[in-house]
Parts: C-alpha cells; structure tokens; sequence
C-alpha cells in the first residue's frame, strides 16, 4: 500500500508536472477556433490517451516489478525490462512526449509543439547523463547485457 502511496505522488510531482500543469500553464487563456470538436481533437485526444495509457502501465510495471518508483528519488529497486521495456528502454518518457504531442495537435499549438521538443532533449539529455550512469552502476552487467539488445528510443 505504501508502494502505490509513493507512485501515485511521484506520479503527480514528475510526469504530472510535465505532461499536465505546465502544459496548462502554457495552454492558459487559449480557445478552440472551432465550436465542437474536429479531426485535430479527436486525434489528439486519441493520442494523449495512448500517451496516458503507456506511462500508466509504465508505473504499474515499476511498483510490481521493479518494487519502486519512477522517481530518480524513490528508484526502482530491480531493472524492469518486461513488457514495453522490452522494446523501448525509455516507454515512460516516451508517454509524456506523446502526451505532450496530443496536446499539441487537440490545441493546434506550435508552442506546445516546441514545449514538447524540449521536454524531449531535457528528457535525452537526463537519460545520458544521470539514468544511465546511474542504472550502469547499479545493475552492471544486466544493465549493459539489456542495452545491447534494446535501443533507448526503440531502436537498435
């Protein structure tokens, strides 16, 4: 229960942060130039979801099998490479970008889409420079037996 306690506010601090608040910060004040929804909603809608949908089994997956969380605080305490981790090393982050996508198309926002390029190289560049050292150094082989096989962003 404490396990889930945890997620659920690592959840709300980090990707929520992200994907959520500042993208409504950004999006204050804008309207829809169209009454009703068109073609952009509904596939952007369809697209946050798929988003929504990726980093919510990502942090099922971290509590269940990594007996942790997705914060660099409160870390997974074995390596996850079941599931979408076996095919994208970074599914999580690659949720939030596609969130973040979706918002950009709902809204037609060139600044949303510029948001979520630079969520996406803040996102490349903590990857390089703390997770992956840090995952090398705690899991060892494991981790450099898993990155040979699976690509950061999903491809090898």
């Amino acid at each position: 229960m404490f396990l889930f306690l945890r997620s659920i506010l690592w959840t709300l601090l980090c990707p929520g942060t992200f994907a959520f608040l500042l993208p409504w910060y950004i999006l204050s004040g804008f309207t829809l130039n169209e009454p009703g929804w068109g073609w952009r909603q509904y596939l952007g809608f369809v697209v946050v979801l798929t988003g929504t949908s990726i980093l919510v089994w990502c942090i099922y997956a971290f509590a269940r099998d990594g007996r942790g969380t997705l914060s660099p605080l409160d870390p997974a305490r074995r390596l996850v490479i079941q599931g979408l981790y076996r095919y994208v090393r970074n599914p999580m982050y690659v949720g939030v970008v596609t969130i973040l996508l979706g918002e950009a198309l709902f809204f037609s926002s060139w600044t949303m889409l510029g948001y979520a390029a630079v969520v996406f190289v803040v996102f490349n560049l903590f990857i390089r420079l703390h997770e992956e050292p840090y995952l090398r150094k705690q899991f060892g082989e494991e981790y450099e037996r898993y990155c040979a096989q699976v690509g950061r962003w999903g491809i090898c």
